[in-house]
């Protein structure tokens, strides 16, 4: 996943990481809990992840933040799936979060930790993540995806919650 492959271009120099960002909306606690005290974690995860993310305050009531993700498409999944697991109100759900809120921090994803990931999706069943995030989140249909040709260019959650 790193850029010192050889021949693997940097993952900002590929234009299709830049297409469907991941876009959600999160309540202010939880983006401090994620990204830190003035975002002070912000820029570890950015690295860690091979992502760039935007956080812009939303003057509401609730005092959300807009999180906008671009990058490798995995590791925009695995952030959102991060996210949600932090975001959870089952226990399990929220321990796992938090373990790999702790990884990223920490170190750089890898290939095993980005296909961990994708073979564990959110239970979307859980709607106590309403609460915590809202918006829309689009994630990349396959290349070969019916729905694709169908002219739908993403999965939205929004549609699921009110």
């Amino acid at each position: 996943m790193g850029t010192s492959a050889p021949g693997k271009k940097p993952w900002w120099t590929v234009p299709d990481n830049f297409h469907n960002p991941a876009t959600i909306h999160m309540e202010e606690d939880q983006e401090e809990m994620i990204f830190g005290h003035n975002d002070s974690h912000l820029r570890c995860i950015e690295v860690h992840s091979y992502t760039l993310i935007q956080l812009e305050r939303w003057f509401t009531s609730r005092g959300q933040t807009r999180v906008t993700v671009v990058g490798p498409p995995r590791a925009r999944q695995w952030l959102l799936h991060m996210i949600w697991c932090v975001g959870s109100q089952d226990s399990y759900h929220r321990a796992r979060g938090l373990e790999m809120l702790r990884r990223v921090r920490s170190q750089a994803l890898t290939e095993v930790d980005l296909a961990t990931s994708t073979s564990m999706e959110p239970n979307i069943g859980d709607l106590s993540l309403a609460t915590r995030i809202s918006g829309t989140i689009s994630l990349n249909v396959p290349q070969a995806s019916p729905f694709q040709l169908a002219g739908c260019s993403g999965f939205h959650l929004s549609s699921l919650y009110p």
